[in-house]
């Protein structure tokens, strides 16, 4: 039979256990609160499943390279600025132009833009046996806001060769209507007071003209790698982001 003081020694035990535990248990439950970090997205296709269009070394590199390295970037930058932190890219662009911080706001800018620019890049290319048509809806108004689809296929090829040094080419919606713009760096039509109001607007479509997205394959030939990007448009994609506006 225990004696009455060994079972008060086993009570205490018990409950000091148990405080123990719950000590051990409160930094994880803060860990699983607090908010995630940027991550970088899979590819929604192979490395090689563009070519020949774009070379599998050059989507190796620029993925694994040069996106990564937007992520790492982008998380560095928001530990200054933990109030913005767990907020969605979009959220975070809307208050960028607010940082006080010069040097935080442009790596948030250069940083957060890079990673948003090439997922939303990713996910409107794919293999040219999938890249499909636009929708019909997306197609008449694409042909209401320039002519015909050679006209709007002219008229971005014209603003995509012409983006002075690294930038994007987009394709916009904007007041209810379609337009072509182009943003340097990493910048893009979300950035409300960074960029120019022209230049603001939805994206549907948009072309990473850096010459890392194409110089090992097309050197300084920016022209062909634009023109062979049309073979790999994915086209649902893009029909979709039309239809959700």
């Amino acid at each position: 039979m225990d004696m009455p003081h060994t079972r008060s020694n086993r009570r205490q035990f018990v409950k000091l256990s148990a405080l123990a535990a719950g000590a051990v248990m409160l930094p994880s439950r803060a860990m699983a609160q607090a908010p995630a970090a940027f991550s970088l997205p899979a590819l929604p296709f192979a490395f090689n499943a563009l070519e020949p269009h774009i070379d599998a070394r050059t989507m190796e590199i620029h993925h694994g390279k040069h996106h990564a390295a937007y992520v790492a970037g982008l998380n560095a930058a928001l530990e200054k600025v933990p109030e913005l932190k767990g907020k969605p890219l979009e959220e975070i662009f809307a208050g960028i132009a607010a940082v006080s911080d010069e040097s935080v706001r442009t790596a948030l800018r250069n940083h957060g833009g890079g990673h948003w620019n090439h997922t939303f890049f990713w996910n409107t290319l794919a293999p040219t046996e999938k890249s499909g048509a636009p929708s019909p809806k997306l197609l008449k108004a694409i042909e209401a806001s320039f002519g015909s689809m050679d006209d709007f296929k002219k008229a971005f090829n014209e603003t995509a060769t012409k983006r002075f040094g690294s930038g994007w080419a987009w394709l916009i919606s904007a007041n209810g209507k379609l337009r072509i713009t182009s943003t340097a760096n990493q910048d893009n039509p979300l950035m409300k007071g960074i960029v120019p109001d022209a230049d603001l607007g939805t994206p549907l479509l948009g072309l990473d003209v850096w010459e890392h997205a194409y110089y090992l394959h097309y050197q300084n030939r920016r022209a062909d790698y634009i023109n062979a990007w049309w073979g790999v448009i994915n086209w649902g994609e893009v029909s979709r982001k039309f239809a959700a506006l």
